[in-house]
């Protein structure tokens, strides 16, 4: 009898990139045997950049790897994207106490969805866990932004950053 493989996915906008994204991937292609990287589109979200920048942006930032897939996915919840895959878990990470509200009611919703799917929560390193894709945006303007923005996502996400504004 084998050994059932350990699919996860990830899902998130990556609208941008954040060297917190990267860290949750790195983390997850050593926990998992399969790693899905996947947008999740939101109809109700207006998104800075467009699904196929953020495609490309993934594409050009990730490692390449047998064991990592980068997708997207609309109009389904995740865990049914999670089921479509063949994805047995879900990673999420959890930065702050808001965060774990939110993520522990969406696990428990999930859960009610699809009961053989499992949640994985992961906690980033002090120096990444204030870093968001809202705060990396947020940022942009000032005179000055490029030196905080730069420390913030990884180089050709900041050239993506650069060449927008």
């Amino acid at each position: 009898m084998s050994i059932a493989e350990r699919k996860a996915v990830y899902a998130g906008s990556f609208d941008p990139l954040t060297n917190g994204h990267l860290w949750m991937i790195e983390q997850g292609l050593s926990l998992f045997d399969q790693l899905t990287v996947a947008i999740g589109i939101n109809p109700e979200k207006k998104y800075t950049y467009g699904i196929e920048q953020r495609l490309k942006i993934l594409q050009d930032t990730l490692p390449n790897s047998d064991n990592l897939d980068i997708a997207y996915f609309e109009n389904m919840y995740l865990v049914d994207y999670a089921t479509q895959i063949g994805a047995s878990y879900i990673l999420r990470g959890i930065r702050s106490a808001h965060d774990y509200e939110f993520e522990r009611g969406m696990r428990h919703t999930n859960s009610q969805l699809k009961k053989d799917i499992t949640t994985v929560f992961l906690m980033p390193p002090r120096d990444l866990a204030e870093v968001s894709s809202s705060m990396v945006k947020g940022l942009i303007g000032p005179e000055g932004w490029e030196e905080h923005v730069a420390k913030m996502v990884p180089p050709a996400v900041f050239d993506v950053i650069q060449a927008h504004h």
